[in-house]
């Protein structure tokens, strides 16, 4: 197989005039250079340069095979040129995933924030709930919600997540604002079901002691749709239990209102993940970065 080293060595030769100037060029000997130049034919199974001790000639087959390895490491150099640029300038392709809700409500918004900073930047956003292989999938970043770490990964916090149950003030000045787990089921609770079920266990855990409760709740709406029971809830229509993350506008505007918070249970931590610290992209050291400043300023 011919090495690109020798390829380069030949355009030298040529461009030189000798070997041994081609040598001094790319450092090497004229002995290493003469045998490189002889491997190089050798590998091709032709005469590149008639050679004497005065000066070098190219072959019919040298020059056409010149002209090509001219064109062939120009290419090579603007690779070189456009991945050693895109070291410092975020560019090409950032390819990541995030659960769904997570997503629409922060991800998308940061990758758009992030596009509008770094104009050479195009963004893939794959949406979905399914736990994602980041190597298999071709994918630079992972944005997951708890989940067992992946030790082939590198994770960096951004946040912690918990589940809240909320609801609109006008619900409350209609129902009254449940003060134990258990007053929930004399309430109308906003149920996520994929069967159409207007009932739901909603497992409660104590945060200061651990204890866990079950709650048979009901209500007289029900979907399998995040965003439709938050615009319920929104609505007045009933309680509903949510991720902070999903609802931390609401909740600090007032249009939300949490109710029993010492029963939101532990905190899950939302991490990006990543494949490595070596070498990593500018995008993906920007993008990292620009999501860790999006969280801080979430107020969970």
């Amino acid at each position: 197989m011919v090495e690109l080293a020798d390829m380069r060595l030949f355009v030298s030769a040529v461009a030189c005039g000798s070997l041994s100037a081609a040598g001094r060029e790319l450092g090497f000997s004229p002995a290493v250079g003469s045998k490189r130049l002889s491997r190089l034919e050798a590998d091709l199974g032709v005469r590149l340069l008639q050679r004497s001790s005065r000066r070098l000639a190219l072959t019919e087959e040298g020059l056409i095979y010149y002209e090509r390895c001219q064109a062939i490491l120009a290419e090579v150099a603007d690779a070189e040129a456009a991945v050693s640029s895109g070291r410092q300038e975020a560019q090409g392709v950032l390819r990541v995933s995030s659960p769904v809700a997570l997503g629409r409500r922060w991800i998308g918004p940061a990758l758009a924030e992030l596009a509008m900073m770094a104009p050479s930047l195009t963004v893939q956003l794959t949406l979905t709930d399914q736990l994602v292989d980041l190597i298999e999938g071709g994918l630079d970043c992972v944005v997951r919600i708890g989940g067992a770490p992946d030790s082939r990964l590198i994770a960096r916090h951004l946040t912690n997540n918990r589940r809240v149950i909320c609801a609109a003030p006008a619900y409350f000045d209609q129902r009254g604002m449940p003060q134990t787990p258990a007053e929930l089921a004399a309430h109308d609770c906003i149920v996520m079901s994929r069967s159409g079920v207007a009932h739901a266990d909603w497992r409660l855990e104590q945060r200061d002691t651990g204890v866990q409760t079950t709650v048979r709740v009901k209500g007289r709406f029900a979907t399998d749709n995040g965003e439709l029971a938050h615009d319920w809830a929104l609505a007045g229509l009933g309680l509903v239990r949510r991720s902070v993350l999903d609802v931390a506008d609401e909740l600090a505007g007032g249009q939300l209102v949490e109710v029993l918070p010492q029963w939101a249970g532990a905190d899950a931590p939302v991490q990006v993940l990543y494949a490595s610290r070596r070498h990593l992209p500018a995008r993906v050291r920007l993008f990292i970065d620009h999501l860790a400043e999006v969280f801080e300023r979430v107020a969970v």
